[in-house]
């Protein structure tokens, strides 16, 4: 079936087939015009994997151990890019170390202002770093709204059976 063509301006153009490719555009990459995905397109699946991606990870398949075991012939040649690569795998990267020192006990959430003049002691003698009393005043703050919550929730219980043995902290 040919399409109309028509003539402007010396140049010929295909309108349909100019329609065509946009509606095939769509389709095929389902983004808006200011790139994002449009309805009904989530993007790539999770845990899709490019097809250069795949294909090597064929190739590779089956010969992790000769590999492996070339990485340790060359490492120990002396062959520095080698030696990082083993060593990466032998001995993992470092985490965080346990950080010692005192915490009140925290029953309530009243019991936090203590807690956090204790975290910034500990940062003020350098006991800890700064950056470690931020993280753990994260994990405390996390505690503290469990604490708020479980105290709210028995108020709310109290008070729904008749305010008997309201607890306030």
């Amino acid at each position: 079936m040919n399409s109309a063509v028509k003539r402007e301006g010396g140049l010929m153009e295909n309108k349909k087939s100019d329609l065509g490719r946009k509606k095939a555009g769509r389709r095929k990459y389902g983004r808006n015009s200011d790139g994002t995905f449009g309805p009904g397109n989530p993007g790539k699946p999770k845990g899709a994997r490019h097809k250069a991606t795949r294909a090597a990870q064929t190739l590779l398949e089956g010969e992790a151990e000769a590999l492996s075991r070339k990485a340790v012939e060359l490492a120990l040649d002396g062959d520095v890019t080698a030696l990082r690569l083993c060593l990466e795998r032998i001995v993992p990267p470092k985490k965080d170390d346990a950080v010692l020192f005192f915490l009140p006990p925290m029953a309530s959430a009243a019991d936090i202002s203590d807690v956090a003049a204790s975290i910034l002691k500990a940062v003020a003698t350098a006991t800890i770093t700064p950056s470690e009393g931020e993280r753990i005043m994260r994990l405390v703050e996390f505690c503290r709204r469990a604490l708020e919550t479980s105290e709210l929730e028995a108020r709310i219980i109290s008070l729904e059976s008749g305010g008997q043995g309201i607890a306030t902290s």
